[in-house]
């Protein structure tokens, strides 16, 4: 990753580190003073040029217009927060997409116990996949340089069925293709408001029928590789799939992968930036369970699939800039953690609320449907090919936790002072990092940075906006993301180590030294 392609959509790092920029108003003088200290010798993951990524619904490519090479706004939101990012396609809707390669085939009959209940939330009737899809899927991956991970139906779907689209988009994507992925959070069949599989139904059935249809998918591709589970939310399934399915698969699994969503259900009051922006002790205690199993087993994982708040997210709380501190917050703590790849999901809201049984419970009121169907309230990027596409916050959050892309993350010491406060150190080939991010909402910190070892003057990039509730005015870098100006394009101050460093509530600093 060279500085200019990842760090950037224009400009040099000599430009930003020369010019400067007036400081935004920050906080008044009683700032709590913190200290922060970085390990250099201990490393505790590197990450990946790849690990980044966006997660949409499979059912997203029924309309072959949006997901194209010619599809340049889109495009260059995709490429402006990385050249090597990874797309998931799957999601609900995953599980009643079928596969239509001529128009006198016929929808299978659907079969799914939860449609016409009241509180089933999967999708209430099916979406046809074309082969011009993924056709034109493929020029949109070589124009973003992204390749893809592609989900195929486990929960209505049968194996020779998802043998036969395998087979189709092996041969479209080529090496576009990083793997398929067999269902969409199984653990949660039996559920009651999912309905795809009876109550008895648990992990034993899922692996059996997972491996038929990898099996039926390898008969017609022999070269096809595979991810899963692909989990809802159990670590447990995680771990028991790394462990039985491995034997199973050999070198055809290449990585195992789960969800995770922070609040929910949106319609909650309990779904609100103070609590987002808590540290959430489940983080921790689910990687510490997959990781160990993931290494013995020569496996990476990712979290395919994860956003502020399930079921389209919340307006207000999803959209705003409390929702980029907190992804560029769990971006970096999955990668300390060992996470080798991050995808958030996203989308317009009819799509999403077509995925979730024709509902959007993140909405407050009319003026929030009508915004949600440029893009659903957790959605990273929002629009449409007629009105343009334009950044959502958190955007600006996955752009700043890209910038430590192909580093080596280091264990930090931070004495916070009591400031809901976190830190985040790296080192690569293109130099080092540090990101501090203060997710408090009442207190300011004042960060002593003299005990960090061969760390001279840095460019120093800031993510903020008027309030942790605000869905405008957000910037990294001191600007906004606009396609009407080339994009983005950000000034830098530069820091020197031997003075505190005021990191305002509600905000980030990053720090990056060539």
């Amino acid at each position: 990753m060279s500085l200019d392609r990842r760090q950037f959509c224009g400009a040099s790092f000599a430009t930003l580190v020369a010019s400067g920029f007036a400081a935004p108003a920050l906080a008044d003088q009683a700032a709590v003073k913190a200290r922060l200290r970085i390990v250099p010798d201990e490393e505790l993951h590197r990450l990946p040029a790849s690990y980044a990524g966006f997660s949409i619904e499979l059912s997203t490519l029924e309309d072959p217009t949006i997901y194209t090479g010619t599809n340049r706004g889109l495009i260059d939101l995709f490429r402006c927060l990385s050249h090597d990012g990874i797309l998931r396609i799957g999601g609900n809707s995953s599980e009643f997409c079928w596969w239509k390669p001529a128009d006198d085939r016929q929808p299978p009959k659907l079969a799914a116990a939860g449609i016409g209940q009241a509180d089933n939330w999967m999708p209430q009737s099916l979406h046809a996949i074309t082969p011009p899809a993924i056709r034109n899927l493929r020029t949109f991956l070589d124009a973003t340089g992204w390749t893809c991970i592609y989900g195929l139906n486990l929960g209505t779907g049968a194996p020779p069925i998802d043998a036969e689209e395998a087979a189709f988009v092996a041969g479209a994507l080529g090496p576009k293709l990083r793997y398929f992925q067999i269902g969409n959070e199984p653990d949660f069949y039996r559920e009651g408001n999912n309905r795809l599989r009876p109550s008895n139904w648990g992990f034993d059935d899922y692996l059996r029928e997972w491996v038929a249809i990898a099996d039926a998918i390898s008969a017609r591709v022999p070269q096809a590789r595979f991810g899963g589970p692909d989990v809802g939310s159990s670590a447990d399934w995680v771990v028991r799939f790394a462990r039985q399915a491995k034997p199973a698969m050999g070198d055809r699994l290449v990585e195992l992968s789960g969800h995770y969503y922070a609040e929910g259900p949106p319609d909650s009051a309990d779904a609100n930036i103070a609590n987002l922006l808590k540290t959430d002790p489940k983080i921790a205690e689910r990687m510490a369970a997959i990781m160990p199993v993931a290494r013995k087993a020569g496996l990476a994982f990712r979290m395919s699939e994860t956003n502020s708040c399930f079921r389209g997210g919340k307006a207000g709380m999803s959209d705003a800039l409390a929702a980029a501190l907190w992804g560029m917050d769990y971006m970096l703590e999955l990668g300390s953690r060992g996470c080798s790849g991050i995808n958030f999901h996203g989308g317009a809201g009819n799509v999403i609320s077509a995925a979730l049984g024709g509902r959007m419970p993140g909405a407050r009121n009319a003026s929030d449907l009508a915004k949600a169907q440029l893009g659903s309230f957790y959605s990273p990027v929002a629009g449409n090919r007629t009105v343009g596409y334009r950044a959502r916050p958190l955007l600006y959050g996955m752009m700043a936790a890209e910038q430590f892309a192909g580093a080596s993350l280091q264990r930090t010491v931070l004495d916070t002072g009591g400031v809901n406060l976190t830190a985040y150190a790296g080192s690569g080939p293109n130099g080092k990092r540090i990101a501090i991010i203060n997710k408090d909402l009442t207190k300011d910190a004042l960060v002593d940075l003299t005990s960090v070892p061969d760390f001279a003057r840095a460019a120093l990039w800031r993510l903020a906006g008027p309030s942790p509730s605000s869905t405008l005015g957000v910037t990294l870098g001191d600007e906004e993301v606009s396609p009407s100006r080339s994009l983005w394009a950000p000034r830098a101050n530069t820091s020197s180590l031997d003075k505190p460093l005021l990191v305002p509530r509600a905000s980030a600093a990053l720090l990056l030294q060539a």
